[in-house]
């Protein structure tokens, strides 16, 4: 890539080539830790204003910081999302990818950015646009009066970023293919495109349909597939404005609850890193250790306290599998028994609160996050209940001894006052909501704030790049999700105005209207799409599809996003998606095949739990009911 006098941004010593190469490298992680740490402070002192600082008189301080915090959120989101694309981290459905000859494979990897390059135009022209009006008309922010082209210009400027790390990313590509192979790229691309201008197409639906399918399984990043399926059926049949589609980038994400998921993140891999979690495995190996079986039933304990600071599956799998699964294989466990215990374990991650599939199918359904956070509690447990139980029975029937010779008061005493900073968090978290002290969101906020001040100044466990480090993986975990709810809101908006849900439902009730057969036909339909697509794709795309037709049935909302989320969080030990498998065997090094063998009786026992939790809602329910009608 020449530069000027020649140079090029590889190569270059002068000290302009060096700042651009910094930029280059750093300036998308350098925002995201500044702009994490500045909305992190800004909710957090929302909070202490509200209860300890409440006699300084700073006029409407909570409307200015949440203000202030959610342009920096949505700013930061893109920036972040540019990051994704730079070290292409983006979610996508590669298993057809990978079964396809590697000609046909390398053409889609130029198909696929040529059409996101083309689909981000709209995004930049309409942003562009959006801004220009918002200066012609002086509009500003209600408590501060920002400039709205301010906060607006987040989309323009982030889609443009994006298309830069998007060029940058096919230039790299480009150097390992033929010239028959690029050909074959762009071919294919005009292609896939070619129908929108071409066909005279009469229905939204099928043109939706169609692009949707072709762009989720030709390994488009699933955020992008559902812009441009989007922006494809409106070029083809006027359905919306083109230029709705860049205000929905910014108003679908521009959203206080949204911003509880990288706080969530954030919390988890911080508190995943240091201290705090040594201490909780020390106190699970007190509590349950000296049972046959020990260090498994540790290693489940462990996740379920994890889950009630993390949120994530995955992140659970690696803050707990990177411990356990050698010590497990140490103590003569059967290595793909231990990696499938954890892969399994770490789904409660997203089932016991916090839980970021809850926050986000809360925000697509409208529906109470901490309502959703209530519900998850008893299904949660009662899934760690079954996976102890499976460990237990395979453990004795193998001689898989305990760790500990015996159970100790005064030991279990002592590891529970050594871990006592870390099983405050839940506390903080669950207390501030269910007391009404606080929202989800602001509980998520001090809850990160919370552990990074007891990780580095307390346990000091986190030294400067430590913490760096896990900021920019916080920012670039949540930016990944965030961007997909932003594409996810125009997709929903089309699905709505051509009323898809009611033809899904009318489908669906063509064949039994038993409210139990068409519970088990959605929960057959989500187990199959959970192993193919993350969860939080599936929850986005198809919420708005099948809750009205469950609320129709007379299927509590809250109910359904528990079975939802259950069903998907099966997904995390289902192949070929099956992430907590792949984040085992990463960890491990244990061959994948041995691991999925080894994961069957988890499945089986994850199975049971939720034919239950479908068909018995008090197992979710009477605890909502409790808590918030007592």
């Amino acid at each position: 890539m020449p530069w000027r006098g020649g140079l090029s941004l590889k190569d270059s010593t002068s000290p302009f080539g060096k700042f651009i190469r910094f930029l280059d490298n750093r300036l998308e992680e350098i925002l995201m830790v500044v702009g994490f740490i500045v909305f992190t402070v800004l909710i957090n002192l929302q909070v202490l204003n509200r209860y300890v600082l409440s006699f300084v008189e700073i006029a409407n301080m909570t409307t200015w910081t949440e203000e202030v915090a959610r342009y920096i959120f949505v700013w930061i989101s893109y920036i972040g999302a540019s990051y994704a694309f730079k070290k292409r981290e983006q979610i996508r459905v590669d298993a057809l990818i990978r079964v396809l000859p590697s000609n046909i494979s390398k053409a889609l990897d130029i198909a696929n950015p040529l059409i996101m390059l083309f689909i981000s135009y709209f995004f930049i022209s309409g942003g562009w646009n959006m801004m220009s009006m918002q200066m012609e008309t002086g509009q500003s922010s209600p408590a501060l009066q920002i400039p709205m082209w301010i906060a607006y210009a987040s989309v323009p400027v982030g889609f443009a970023l994006m298309c830069f790390r998007i060029i940058q990313n096919l230039v790299i590509d480009l150097k390992s293919m033929t010239a028959k192979e690029i050909g074959l790229g762009v071919a294919l691309g005009a292609i896939m495109l070619a129908p929108v201008y071409v066909i005279g197409w009469e229905s939204s639906v099928a043109v939706l349909a169609l692009y949707f399918f072709v762009f989720i399984f030709t390994g488009m990043p699933v955020a992008f597939a559902l812009g441009a399926c989007s922006i494809a059926t409106s070029i083809a049949t006027d359905a919306i404005p083109l230029d709705f589609f860049a205000q929905t980038a910014f108003t679908g994400i521009d959203s206080f609850p949204i911003m509880a998921v990288p706080f969530f993140v954030a919390a988890g891999i911080i508190m995943g890193t240091g201290g705090l979690m040594k201490r909780l495995l020390a106190m699970a190996d007190e509590l349950v250790g000296f049972f046959p079986g020990g260090l498994a039933l540790v290693t489940v304990v462990t996740c379920m306290f994890f889950a009630a600071i993390s949120g994530s599956g995955p992140a659970t799998v690696a803050a707990i599998g990177t411990m356990m699964i050698p010590a497990m294989i140490k103590q003569g466990y059967h290595a793909g028994f231990a990696c499938a215990l954890v892969a399994a374990a770490g789904s409660i991650g997203v089932i016991i609160p916090p839980s970021n599939p809850f926050v986000i199918y809360g925000v697509v359904a409208e529906q109470s996050i901490s309502k959703l956070f209530t519900a998850g509690i008893v299904p949660g447990i009662m899934i760690g209940l079954l996976l102890c139980t499976v460990s237990f029975v395979i453990s004795k029937k193998n001689g898989w001894r305990g760790s500990k010779e015996s159970f100790s008061m005064k030991g279990l005493l002592t590891a529970t006052w050594n871990a006592k900073l870390a099983l405050l968090v839940p506390v903080i978290i669950l207390g501030g909501i269910y007391g009404g002290i606080m929202t989800p969101t602001e509980s998520a906020a001090v809850a990160a704030m919370y552990g990074l001040v007891v990780s580095v100044f307390i346990y000091k466990d986190l030294n400067g790049k430590d913490l760096y480090d896990s900021l920019v993986q916080s920012g670039l975990t949540s930016a990944v999700v965030i961007f997909l709810i932003a594409m996810a809101t125009a997709f929903g908006r089309l699905i709505a105005l051509e009323h898809v849900a009611q033809t899904v439902a009318a489908f669906f009730l063509s064949i039994s209207s038993s409210k139990i057969v068409i519970l088990l036909l959605i929960n057959i339909l989500l187990l199959i799409v959970g192993c193919v697509m993350e969860a939080l794709a599936a929850i986005v795309i198809l919420t708005p599809i099948l809750l009205p037709m469950v609320v129709q049935l007379g299927v509590d909302p809250i109910l359904f996003g528990v079975i939802m989320v259950v069903n998907l969080a099966i997904g995390f030990i289902t192949p070929p998606v099956g992430v907590n498998l792949f984040v085992a065997s990463g960890i491990s090094k244990v061959r994948l095949e041995e691991i999925i063998k080894s994961v069957t009786p988890f499945l089986l026992a994850m199975f049971v739990a939720l034919l239950l939790i479908s068909y018995v809602p008090d197992i979710s329910l009477f605890l909502v009911d409790w808590v918030f009608n007592k």
